[in-house]
């Protein structure tokens, strides 16, 4: 057969992507960065849509500008020349013209690199890239990967030079049925690199990741486990100078494990106390500030430090109305301030992982979470590869917030069908969060059967708590109907009524039976936590939402393009009459 010898490679291949996803970044290769010094290349990045992908197709990223004869060619490129962008940040609240972009974007940037350390190793590391990004340095290939809000790492000492480096980003934010979240969602699709992007420099053997907590069922046992980015053989020593611990792991095929006693002060929301970890080899050291608490179930009852506790939680969307997907430290500060105000104690952050950062400050100032995936809604759960999608980012999740006493849920999805491949899917998921983890308790956010009117789903066979989401009063008028629910149910674990409540237009007042009024949504709520009190095995809630965000399936005169069920307005300011009634509800149950 006769080759074409016409043949434009970046005008007629289709399948172009493949050739960058050889070296995917995933969970396996995620390295621990807390205690880490870290180089930050936040700031301003040269930034320009790419809807066709030429970068891709045409390999810019190779900056090819003399031909083999030594003449120029013409470029359609110009990454000097594009206007800048902030990262971290979302494109669409950054550029107006680009507020429903959900394409591909390139970003470039240059900087400087000068060895510190002879044999030193250097990772570049991205904390939240949405959805799939690409990574070139220096006109090669680095990597790719897959999930819009989980951390990953590249290694780049090869191809790092003593000088200007070039960096260049292409960053995919398209929905698609095959990803996780699929292409139908509930909430806005900020595409961009949102949040930080640093250089991590390493020794050459070193410290990828290690994991302390109490040992399950305990008060005064500790584990903890340390992995090598090598399968060498040596010691590791573990160190809480406050309490006069130190202790030796030995490591086996790169990977050690002790357990032992200590006296310690227990973590809790009353009592958030911290201990500084440091964990140590002969080359590489890391440390971490660790809370140390035991969550349990015991029949319908949620245990933490054995005591039983209720959970007066809420759920939140990390989107803010300036920001978008990005956030920082005061918005989640005052997020927590909210909820203590509202006497909570536990938030649910939805509906796929939320920074890091929260995690930490909910440390620090004593909140439970509720931490999960975007396993949401009709995921195509019989494709392989969106469950491998799934499961990696899920790994990513534990990987990176497993140290956190904060968080003591992790959920494997929300609000999907009880079919033979859910079921597959998901149980699997629930089995792998357990490998992990095993010193957190393990959800999703069922439904109810309607028909039936009983909550049912063979999930819950897999899972240490239900999560439900019911919306009587809202979405089911019948509300008498969730009486009969809890009625019909007879359960031997906690549930969590995950999501309940109704719309209403902040500063919109009328009858308690005019739909999208404040009084409406006070009125649901009282018969709510009415209602749920009569059901022993409701151990806690987490209404939605706490703040109103953009949905742009959400399209009434009420809404505009935002989901108004929050107990606070978009503004995060005007708080709605609702809010006092949950204030006082939670406010009641101590």
């Amino acid at each position: 057969m006769k080759k074409a010898e016409n043949f434009n490679q970046d005008i007629h291949v289709v399948d172009y992507r493949l050739q960058y996803e050889e070296n995917r970044a995933t969970a396996e290769t995620l390295m621990s960065i807390e205690g880490r010094e870290i180089e930050l290349l936040n700031g301003p990045f040269h930034f320009s849509p790419d809807p066709y992908e030429t970068c891709l197709r045409a390999k810019w990223f190779k900056e090819k500008k003399i031909s083999d004869n030594g003449l120029p060619l013409p470029i359609d490129s110009d990454f000097e020349g594009w206007p800048t962008i902030n990262v971290p940040s979302c494109w669409n609240t950054e550029c107006k013209d680009l507020y429903y972009y959900e394409s591909t974007a390139l970003y470039f940037k240059t900087f400087k690199y000068k060895e510190h350390n002879p044999g030193e190793r250097v990772f570049l590391h991205f904390e939240g890239s949405s959805y799939r990004t690409y990574v070139f340095l220096n006109g090669k290939v680095i990597g790719m990967h897959d999930g819009a809000s989980t951390p990953f790492s590249f290694e780049i000492t090869d191809t790092l030079i003593p000088d200007e480096n070039r960096l260049i980003i292409a960053v995919d934010a398209s929905r698609s049925k095959d990803r996780v979240p699929m292409d139908n969602t509930d909430w806005f699709n900020y595409g961009g690199i949102y949040r930080d992007i640093m250089l991590v420099r390493t020794p050459a053997t070193y410290i990828q990741n290690f994991f302390s907590q109490l040992q399950p069922h305990t008060t005064n046992e500790v584990f903890a486990s340390v992995t090598m980015d090598k399968k060498i053989n040596g010691k590791a020593i573990y160190r809480i100078t406050e309490l006069g611990i130190e202790k030796e792991i030995p490591i086996k095929e790169g990977k050690g494990s002790i357990v032992f006693k200590a006296d310690l002060q227990l973590w809790s929301p009353e009592n958030p106390k911290l201990y500084t970890v440091e964990i140590s080899t002969e080359d590489d050291a890391l440390c971490e500030n660790i809370g140390f608490r035991d969550i349990q179930v015991d029949g319908i009852n949620i245990l933490l430090n054995g005591n039983p506790i209720f959970l007066k939680g809420i759920s939140v969307h990390e989107d803010h109305i300036t920001l978008g997907k990005s956030t920082n430290e005061q918005v989640i500060r005052d997020t927590i301030a909210d909820l203590k105000e509202m006497h909570g104690n536990f938030i649910r952050l939805a509906h796929y992982p939320h920074t890091r950062l929260f995690s930490k400050i909910a440390d620090e100032i004593g909140v439970l979470l509720w931490e999960e995936i975007p396993v949401y809604w009709a995921i195509n759960f019989v494709n392989e590869a969106t469950y491998t999608d799934a499961e990696n980012q899920l790994a990513e999740l534990i990987m990176r917030d497993r140290n956190r006493a904060s968080v003591v849920i992790w959920s494997v999805g929300n609000e999907n069908p009880d079919t033979d491949a859910r079921l597959s899917f998901m149980s699997s998921l629930a089995k792998k969060t357990r490998e992990l983890d095993p010193t957190r308790l393990v959800s999703a956010a069922c439904l109810v059967n309607t028909t039936k009117l009983k909550l049912e789903d063979r999930l819950m066979e897999h899972l240490d708590i239900i999560g439900n989401n019911e919306y009587y009063g809202w979405y089911e008028p019948n509300f008498e109907d969730l009486l009969t629910i809890l009625n019909n149910t007879d359960l031997t674990k906690p549930v969590i009524i995950t999501e309940f409540g109704g719309g209403a237009r902040a500063g919109n007042h009328g009858t308690k039976d005019t739909m999208w009024t404040e009084e409406f949504q006070e009125a649901l709520y009282i018969k709510q936590f009415d209602t749920l009190d009569k059901a022993k095995y409701v151990r806690g809630m987490t209404p939605w939402i706490f703040y109103d965000f953009r949905a742009v399936r959400r399209l009434n005169r009420y809404q505009e393009g935002f989901n108004r069920k929050g107990l606070i307005d978009s503004d995060r300011k005007t708080k709605k009459l609702a809010f006092y009634v949950t204030q006082k509800y939670y406010k009641t149950k101590g």
